[in-house]
């Protein structure tokens, strides 16, 4: 029997990904749009809910609990599974690394509580929810994220723009490995606890790291070059989401990683892409390298 998922927040990152995955494997998909569609009546005969609706930051202590508690409502009314993208937002500064399920949620920053209480309202429904926690995406098109927007946008100039210190860990995730990871869950779920806290190591690299990984697919090689946070500083006043960048700063200082053995326990068979064939997906045709070409062509065959 065809299974049905039902995607809220499909033109964003983790939803447009998850919506491909559950299609490649067999999945119906149902895209929610929040302007036509009643999600009341939008999860009837679901068997899933993913839920990526992830506001703008400066909306988050205005919409977050409110859309989730309607998630949670219609998870708990329809008897889906609900499937939430989770964050390394919650675990602070101090949390030593590598964080997993067990690792306590310290943040004490306004973002991270606001994630902390949403996931606290998961935990605490009857429905049955899944978190799958990944650090920072690596999107297989522009999306407006970190790698894309900011440290590999000038590339065709030579340079590779780090947010933070080089010289220390940072957790990525592959986004269409992570749609793969829950499609596996859901799979799963008959078998699975009605609270499943679930981390995603993907990959851990420095800057320095990554700095190599991508030149390996460039014509040109960049060099590594800071950003300057100065910018943010002046417009935090005036622009909300210059403050919210500021606030979560530290995780470019802070060394860290996910622990990958609970996913890996859930879904033994569940390999990741390797680095050097998911980044070609990652970065503009336009600075890519024959080589770079080549391989692409291949892992999309």
């Amino acid at each position: 029997m065809t299974q049905t998922a039902l995607i809220l927040g499909a033109s964003g990152r983790f939803g447009r990904a998850a919506a491909e995955g559950f299609e490649q494997a067999g999945w119906q998909v149902k895209r929610f749009c929040r302007g036509r569609d009643n999600l009341a009546q939008a999860v009837a005969g679901v068997d899933v809910i993913v839920n990526g609706w992830n506001p703008a930051y400066p909306d988050w202590a205005a919409q977050v609990p409110q859309l989730h508690r309607q998630v949670i409502k219609a998870a708990e009314t329809s008897g889906a599974t609900v499937i939430v993208p989770g964050n390394v937002y919650v675990f602070g500064a101090k949390t030593p690394a590598p964080w997993s399920e067990s690792s306590p949620h310290a943040a004490v920053n306004p973002l991270g509580r606001i994630r902390i209480e949403m996931e606290a309202a998961y935990r605490a429904t009857s429905a049955q929810v899944i978190v799958l926690r990944a650090g920072d995406f690596l999107d297989t098109e522009a999306s407006g994220n970190w790698f894309d927007a900011m440290i590999t946008a000038k590339l065709d100039k030579g340079k590779f723009i780090y947010p933070g210190r080089a010289d220390i860990p940072h957790a990525w995730a592959y986004l269409p490995d992570l749609a793969g990871a829950a499609v596996g869950l859901a799979n799963r779920r008959a078998a699975l606890p009605q609270f499943l806290d679930v981390p995603f190591a993907g990959y851990t690299l420095t800057g320095e790291e990554m700095l190599a990984a991508v030149n390996a697919h460039l014509r040109r090689p960049a060099r590594l070059k800071q950003m300057s946070w100065l910018p943010l500083q002046l417009a935090r006043p005036f622009w909300p989401m210059g403050r919210c960048l500021l606030e979560m700063r530290y995780l470019w200082d802070t060394p860290h990683s996910l622990n990958g053995d609970l996913l890996q326990q859930l879904l033994p068979a569940f390999q990741a892409t390797p680095l050097e064939e998911a980044l070609p997906h990652c970065l503009p045709e336009t600075v890519r390298g024959p080589q770079s070409g080549n391989m692409r062509k291949r892992a999309m065959a």
